[in-house]
Formats: structure tokens, sequence, C-alpha cells
């Protein structure tokens, strides 16, 4: 009797040695944790580590569970490398990121190489998904859309103005001055002055003295908030009144953090808001109940997990290149809205529009 006990034990150890190992699928997030944009990084991690806990709470995706990682690239880009090599190690089915374009196109060919898909809800340079790479997708837009949005609202309301086109000489910043300076002068608007700063940069007096000294009243700026927001702040202490106007790399407080009311009146594109329409307002309820405010790319991280999560289970696989083609083939609804895909991994559809800053928020522009 003792014999055949222990032979019955011995025989379920072994269909439980023989028995495939659940493995849980790991979700990765690249971002500017630490640094001049951690403000960027921490929405991208709100968004993402919300995304996963909600797809557990619901049964993960395809029967398993999804394990977050974070990992910091600091916005430099060989770090942005190291970050991806970091997510091969781990495994990782899809990773959110990076923030800048300048971090994001050299990770993207590690992605690529590894057999990971990449969504980054905020790098909007074309080059990123001009690259060839079938594995890489947004949930944002690009810089020429966005650029073509800013010069529109140029040419028709500033046409008579002497415009500045100044840039951070990063590849987003400079790409997206570039962007709306080319739409601005297919539309017959010439800017007087085209000047680059440098990042880090804190005295903006002498580029000040120079559009002061060629009567400039309208600043378009490609960069990010802190050079963007010293500009504002400098312009306004030197005496000199000029509309300002930037991407989405000012969207967000830590701009009117620097700016003041120096910043009042100040017009940023970016995405639709979705934090008033009810596709998201679950999400943003809970986001506000922790005393969190899901501003700018929150819900774009948010939304990049959801539509790999609905893909994956519609090729019934987490598999990159199956994924990536049901991101190709179908609609996927989003706290952003529907999310459909062409060939490159660009959204079908954009929602630039053109927001004005005022008492410390920002606000769409009719």
């Amino acid at each position: 009797m003792q014999l055949k006990t222990s032979l019955l034990a011995l025989a379920a150890v072994a269909t439980l040695a023989a028995a495939p190992a659940r493995a849980d699928i790991v979700v990765g997030l690249g971002a500017p944790i630490t640094g001049p944009n951690a403000v960027f990084g921490e929405q991208m991690r709100r968004g993402t580590e919300m995304a996963v806990k909600d797809l557990n709470a619901k049964g993960g995706v395809l029967g398993e569970t999804l394990r977050f990682v974070a990992e910091d690239d600091a916005s430099n880009p060989s770090q942005g490398v190291a970050v991806a090599n970091k997510m091969a190690t781990a495994g990782a089915a899809l990773v959110v990121g990076h923030f800048n374009s300048a971090v994001t196109i050299p990770a993207a060919k590690v992605y690529a190489d590894e057999g990971i898909l990449l969504i980054t809800p905020a790098s909007t340079n074309p080059q990123l998904t001009e690259q060839g790479l079938e594995t890489v997708f947004r949930t944002c837009g690009r810089d020429d859309q966005q650029g073509d949005v800013a010069a529109s609202y140029l040419i028709k309301n500033h046409r008579n103005d002497r415009i500045a086109v100044i840039h951070d000489q990063t590849t987003y910043g400079k790409g997206l001055a570039d962007a709306t300076k080319a739409a601005m002068n297919k539309g017959g608007l010439q800017e007087v002055m085209y000047q680059a700063v440098t990042v880090g940069e804190r005295d903006m007096s002498a580029l000040i003295t120079r559009m002061r000294d060629a009567g400039v009243n309208v600043v378009y700026f490609g960069g990010l908030h802190t050079e963007g927001g010293l500009i504002v702040r400098q312009m306004a202490d030197a005496g000199m009144k000029a509309v300002f106007m930037s991407g989405d790399g000012t969207v967000n407080q830590e701009f009117w953090n620097i700016t003041g009311p120096t910043g009042e009146g100040a017009l940023v594109t970016f995405g639709a808001d979705y934090r008033d329409e009810p596709i998201a307002a679950d999400v943003v309820k809970r986001f506000r109940d922790q005393g969190y405010e899901p501003e700018a790319y929150t819900l774009y991280s948010y939304a990049a997990v959801q539509a790999w999560a609905a893909a994956a289970e519609k090729a019934k696989s987490a598999d990159a290149e199956k994924v990536a083609e049901a991101l190709r083939e179908g609609e996927y609804q989003t706290v952003i809205g529907p999310l459909s895909y062409d060939e490159k991994g660009d959204r079908r559809s954009t929602d630039y529009i053109i927001y004005r800053w005022s008492d410390g928020a920002y606000t769409p522009i009719k």
C-alpha cells in the first residue's frame, strides 16, 4: 500500500513537471523617469501602469497575466538603446516608449531586431515610421501633421506679421519647426528669422535682442517646455510683446510654472483633449481619485496598451509581427477614440488642434 502511494505521488510530480510553466507577458515602458523631461515620463508611466492593472483585473491578455517593467532613458539616445536591450532580456512583448524622438528612433531598431512591438505615445518625428520597421506604431500624430495645423493658423491670423521660427536643435524640436516652416512657406508666409537655441540654455537675452531688432511680433518655437517657457518669460521681462506658439512639447503644467502670468495667451498644438470625453470618463475619474491629473501623454500611453491588447487577442498571439498585422487590419477602441493604422504604423487619422494658455490651464480655441 505504501509503495502504491509513493508511485502515485511520483506520477503526480512527473505530470506537474511535464506541464508547461505559466509565464507572464511583459509590458515595458521606456521613458525619461529622471532628467529634464521627467514630467512626461511620469505621465507615460501612470498611463501604461494603470492600463496594465486594468487588463489584469479583467483576466489579462490571452489568458496570461501582464507584468509591468519600467526603465529610465533619461532622454538620452544611448541610454534609450540600453533600455531597449534590457527589454529584450526581460522578454517584453510590448514596449510603450519613448518620449523623445531622438531616443525612440535608434531604440526602435533594437526592438524590431528583437521581435518586440513598440508603440510610442509621444515621438512625433516622421523619420520614426519612415524607417520601414514593421513593428513600430504611434498613438500620437506626426510633426508634418502638427506643423500643417500650426502653419494654417499662422497663415490665417498672422499673414502680415513678422514671424521668427526658433528651434532647440533636437530631432523633435528642429523637425517640428522645419515642418511648420515648410507648411508656412508653401502657403506664402515667410519667416523673417530662423534661429536655434541650445537645450539647457538659460539666458535667452541675445536671441530676444535679435528678434526685437528684426521687429518680430510672432514667435514659433519647436522644442520643449523648459526653453520655451524661458523664451516667453524673458521676452516679457525685456518688454518684447509677441505672440508665442509652440507644439506638444509645451503642453504640460511645467510650462506655466516657468512662465507664470507671462504665458497668458501662448498657443500650442496638441491632440484633442479626451479627459472630458465619455470614452475616457472612468479612467480619468480613477486617476483623479488618486490625486493625479491625467494630462498630455497619460491617456495616449494608456491607449497604446489598449490597442496592443485588443490586437493580440485578435491575432491570438503576442508575437510582434502577428500583432502588428492585426493592428494594421483593424480598428480598436481606446480612451483616445478609435485607432487604426497605415502600413507605416502611423494613425490613419489625427486630431491636432490649437490650445491657448490662460490662468494656468490650456483650453482649445474655437
